[in-house]
């Protein structure tokens, strides 16, 4: 199997924030691989767009060595490489000033090619950005915006922000990014649902005994501390990667996999949600490891705030109250300094309704696990015989179809999550990113929950490094005679 690459047309792409990390890592080195499979034009540009003085010559140089360090295995040499850094620019700007922006439009003027703005830089720029975008004759009918999480901490502050850019672009104009839609096994989803006969049917309360979504990490807060200690898991990864993952994997088919189709259902899914009660709730912060605190510290050192209540880790149970689901509870798990690093989806079949084989044959049902990472692929555990004499024993098997293993790595490209939403931007296909109305539902369910334990004065439980999180949150499970899938890198 060979992949298809699909050029897109001509574009003028500026990342206002070019210098900075996530332009670095992910943004430019993706957009090379890009170039070297042959998708992006030559005759595209790259502005990037920032208060650093530096010359596009410097600008350059620097992205040159980001790709050196962050671009992984390339397909293409240093001619490529110079070519691709011939098709980027620089501007020095000040995203709250005036400096720049006469440079910028004039870069900008009488292209007549798609025009897309990367606003990788903190939310509260975003609304000056397109607010000179605008002044500057640049927010036309032609551009595109790209915004990145968080899209406002609460419900007040996701409408004010939705708000702010709405008074600037239509929402046909806007793409809020969220990087786990990007991902292979996440699309693969939609594909298993509703392109396969054989699970549809199967797909809801009457044969399905639960869902857990896990998405665990080894590492802690590194240098996003401050940020962290404000945000916590809740906000980080819950209201936006889980609940996104959530809407997949409950959502009803979409009449077609058009942009709107798609996120109506989504929406549907997020506005059935139940209220979430306390005792279906375990927060967590990690410890230090033992004998090693200096390179791993416990989450209170690591963001410098003994008193913190911020959670690290945090399990809830829930339920989503419409026909399919009605009575199938979801369980939501993410946390940082667990035993694997690993993101799961475990869809859990009811047992059958009548075993034939007697006690002596035991519990056995089947289980879909759908790996995001770090092995991609889909597994679904059948019942089967166990070979050889002695009676019927029945034992449970795994069909395995680890991507690596059952398509030729050497014939398909592996592409990273920004280069496919990227390329997404420049078509103008928006069903992998998130809607406004769809960013506040959200925000709308999650406020009451974090709410409640803030008037609770709950304090985050404490969990050793390395482990599956507090034990709380297996009690929570066994209390309804269920377990968590185990973590497994």
């Amino acid at each position: 199997m060979v992949s298809r690459v699909i050029p897109v047309d001509p574009f003028d792409l500026v990342i206002f924030g070019g210098t900075g990390d996530l332009a670095r890592r992910k943004i430019l080195p993706g957009l090379f691989r890009r170039f070297c499979a042959g998708q992006m034009p030559e005759d595209a540009r790259i502005i990037g767009a920032a208060r650093s003085e530096l010359d596009t010559d410097g600008y350059r140089q620097m992205i040159r060595e980001a790709i050196a360090e962050f671009g992984g295995e390339q397909a293409c040499g240093d001619a490529h490489l110079d070519k691709f850094l011939g098709q980027l620019e620089y501007v020095t700007i000040d995203a709250l000033g005036v400096d720049g922006w006469e440079e910028l439009q004039a870069l900008m003027a009488g292209t007549h090619r798609i025009e897309a703005y990367y606003f990788s830089v903190a939310p509260a720029l975003f609304g000056d950005i397109a607010e000179r975008l605008q002044k500057w004759g640049m927010a036309d009918e032609k551009a595109r915006i790209v915004v990145e999480k968080p899209f406002g901490r609460d419900l007040e502050t996701a409408r004010a922000l939705n708000q702010t850019l709405a008074a600037y672009f239509n929402e046909d104009q806007i793409y809020r990014i969220d990087h786990y839609l990007g991902k292979e096994t996440v699309q693969n989803l939609m594909a298993v649902r509703f392109g396969n006969m054989l699970f549809e049917p199967l797909w809801n309360s009457q044969y399905v005994d639960h869902i857990q979504i896990t998405v665990a990490e080894t590492v802690g807060v590194g240098g996003r501390g401050e940020y962290y200690d404000k945000s916590g898991a809740m906000r980080d990864m819950v209201q936006n990667h889980l609940m996104q993952l959530l809407c997949l994997i409950a959502m009803e088919p979409p009449a077609r996999f058009d942009p709107d189709a798609v996120r109506d259902e989504k929406l549907k899914v997020i506005r059935a949600l139940d209220p979430v009660a306390s005792y279906h709730i375990v927060r967590g912060q990690y410890q230090a490891e033992p004998c090693n605190e200096a390179k791993n510290p416990g989450y209170r050192t690591a963001v410098d705030n003994p008193r913190s209540r911020t959670e690290s880790f945090i399990a809830l149970r829930t339920e989503i109250s419409n026909w399919r689901w009605a009575g199938t509870p979801f369980y939501l798990r993410t946390g940082k300094r667990l035993a694997a690093r690993s993101s799961e989806i475990t869809v859990v079949f009811k047992d059958t309704p009548h075993s034939i084989f007697g006690e002596d044959a035991g519990r056995h049902r089947n289980v879909l696990s759908i790996r995001l990472q770090p092995n991609e692929g889909i597994t679904l555990g059948v019942t089967i015989k166990e070979p050889g004499p002695g009676g019927m024993r029945l034992i449970d098997v795994p069909l395995d179809m680890s991507f690596a293993e059952t398509l030729n790595p050497e014939d398909v490209e592996h592409v990273d999550a920004y280069e496919r939403l990227i390329m997404d931007v420049i078509r103008g296909n928006q069903t992998l990113f998130m809607r406004g109305d769809e960013v506040e539902a959200a925000w709308a369910w999650t406020d009451p929950i974090i709410k409640g334990w803030e008037a609770r004065n709950d304090v985050p439980k404490p969990y050793d490094h390395g482990s599956t999180g507090p034990t709380d949150a297996e009690d929570m499970m066994r209390r309804e005679g269920r377990e968590w899938r185990k973590l497994i890198q």
